[in-house]
């Protein structure tokens, strides 16, 4: 471990030393690992549901809602002080380097945010695993244009904030955060491709059953 770092630091100025950097990089993977989790939990047990909303699945769906938001709140925190515990050093050259982060951190928000309004809340906030799906998919901006732009959306705000500071490690930070989110979106994507499928085969074995039915009659 050590020596990979050091290999890192040949090209990235950084301080392996400051504790904020390491709670920084937890929390990243934290938050997807574990929305994923307790949503595909409530999927097969219905936890929040039953045992603690009485049976109601939007409140459910509420309150993991808040929880996400709140805590990508918290990474964020954690993220800005990390950078700013680290080695300042010029990315972009004037006026770029005032332009470029925040081009991306506008781009990035109206991806984030457009996302949200096209979905909702439950739509967002892995409302499908509480059993409230949605009618049909949304192909509006921004799914026009992209097949994840929230995820999209807020990797280009990590970039931002790296080239605002001019933390060189932000970048690097950037590129974890990527990754972590294609492997999210590895076992995202089939799962809510899997509840979707199931719901459409339950419409047609309903169709099939009326129309045995009529038959019959």
């Amino acid at each position: 471990m050590d020596s990979l770092i050091s290999q890192l630091q040949k090209f990235v100025p950084f301080d392996a030393s400051q504790q904020s950097l390491w709670i920084s990089i937890a929390a990243i993977a934290f938050n997807p690992t574990a929305w994923n989790i307790v949503a595909r939990n409530e999927h097969r047990n219905r936890t929040l549901t039953r045992n603690v909303f009485g049976g109601n699945a939007r409140i459910g769906c509420y309150f993991l809602a808040i929880m996400i938001f709140s805590f990508g709140m918290l990474r964020d925190s954690l993220y800005t002080r990390a950078l700013l515990a680290q080695p300042q050093k010029a990315i972009l050259p004037q006026p770029w380097d005032t332009i470029v982060p925040a081009a991306l951190a506008i781009v990035g928000q109206i991806f984030v945010l457009t996302s949200t309004w096209q979905l909702g809340i439950t739509g967002t906030f892995l409302g499908d695993y509480f059993g409230i799906l949605m009618d049909s998919k949304v192909e509006g901006f921004p799914f026009n244009v992209l097949r994840d732009p929230m995820y999209v959306g807020s990797t280009m705000c990590f970039a931002a904030g790296a080239l605002w500071y001019e933390r060189p490690v932000g970048l690097l930070i950037t590129l974890y955060v990527y990754i972590v989110y294609i492997i999210a979106l590895r076992f995202e994507g089939p799962f809510t491709d899997m509840i979707y499928s199931t719901r459409e085969e339950s419409k047609r074995k309903g169709k099939r059953s009326e129309v045995e039915t009529k038959k019959d009659l």
